[in-house]
């Protein structure tokens, strides 16, 4: 299976929503879509499964420009983050729905639709109509559905955004397992750069409308090639910062980081720094480690967590420490700072290899 859009965009009027976009999604594996909301993931969705045709540009599938064509002539599932159940069928008739309409076999029907409900937990309410389920059944009702089709290409349009956190990890960790072994493309878009890191596969990052990068999703985490793509790729929010290298120091000019390791070899001048906020904690987290300190903003408690941004030299820093820190609001603090986590970008923002 091979999908490909061609200098795809998508303008509204005077708004441009898609700017142009070449991409070859990989055929195995997910494909995540990972951006802020209104990135315009849900617009590449849509045009992928043809319910927005492109502004310019043409989508092939398969070896065949379907720009045209219809979702019906398609081969196709879709699954958005709102369960879209029909709510007068029962269960069983919701996931068996597509074969129907493709005229599949009644004996074909009740194997694919009883593989399926057993993939996802749902045997025991096959007889149930959707308003007796709970929001992770009548998703997890929208997923066999799409599973049973045994489509070419499965767009997953932030489908668990609306269920509560222990479904959501449930889900999320059923995922890969569900669609590994058809034969089928997944396309999966998300807000969550945890969500990405968790599916692995293939990212591509979107911002503004604009597909930033796109390759083997720990690549794209650990090198972005730029800064846009490391601000889509992070959450909390990447710490961007003036920095100049000089000799064996980084001048971050209120602080300075040692350059040992592969820093040590970078050419003397001026960067921009992202430093993810895992690499900003509270203790040092390594002997090369310096420290920065600003007054606290927002904190936020996560678990094992403790997020803390503060704000130092005019700028806004995001900390996120291990364990649980007792932050109060407009203390002044002490945080470390690891070199080791340092991105480099020039001065066009353009990610400086190593």
């Amino acid at each position: 299976m091979t999908l490909e859009l061609r200098n795809v965009t998508k303008r509204v009027g005077v708004d441009m929503h898609i700017h142009d976009t070449s991409l070859t999604l990989a055929s195995s594996g997910f494909n995540i879509l990972l951006g802020a909301t209104n990135a315009g993931k849900t617009t590449l969705i849509k045009m992928m499964a043809g319910l927005e045709r492109p502004t310019s540009g043409e989508i092939w599938f398969n070896g065949q420009n379907v720009t045209g064509i219809s979702p019906q002539k398609r081969n196709i599932s879709l699954v958005h983050q709102f369960f879209v159940n029909y709510p007068s069928m029962s269960v069983y008739d919701n996931i068996a729905s597509p074969l129907r309409v493709a005229r599949v076999g009644r004996k074909e029907i009740e194997r694919r639709v009883g593989e399926a409900a057993e993939l996802l937990r749902l045997t025991p309410y096959l007889k149930r109509r959707p308003a007796e389920l709970s929001g992770g059944q009548q998703q997890r009702t929208a997923l066999a559905r799409a599973i049973v089709k045994d489509s070419g290409l499965v767009l997953l349009d932030e489908p668990l955004a609306n269920l509560d956190y222990k479904l959501r990890e449930e889900l999320r960790d059923q995922l890969p397992g569900l669609f590994a072994g058809r034969g089928a493309i997944v396309v999966y878009a998300t807000s969550e750069p945890s969500e990405a890191l968790m599916l692995g596969g293939h990212t591509a990052t979107v911002m503004a409308g604009m597909v930033t990068q796109f390759g083997e999703t720990g690549t794209i985490y650990r090198a972005p090639q730029d800064v846009a793509t490391a601000q889509v790729f992070s959450d909390p929010p990447i710490n961007l910062t003036k920095a100049i290298k000089r000799g064996g120091e980084i001048d971050l000019g209120t602080t300075r980081l040692k350059a040992s390791g592969p820093i040590a070899t970078r050419p003397d001048g001026p960067y921009t720094l992202g430093i993810r906020p895992h690499f900003v904690t509270s203790a040092a987290q390594s002997p090369d480690a310096a420290p920065i300190s600003g007054v606290v903003q927002v904190t936020e408690l996560t678990g094992a967590e403790s997020i803390a941004h503060f704000e130092m030299g005019g700028s806004i820093w995001v900390a996120q420490s291990p364990g649980v820190h007792a932050y109060a609001i407009g203390e002044h603090h002490e945080f470390w700072v690891d070199p080791a986590g340092c991105i480099f970008f020039d001065a066009q923002g353009a990610l400086v290899a190593a």
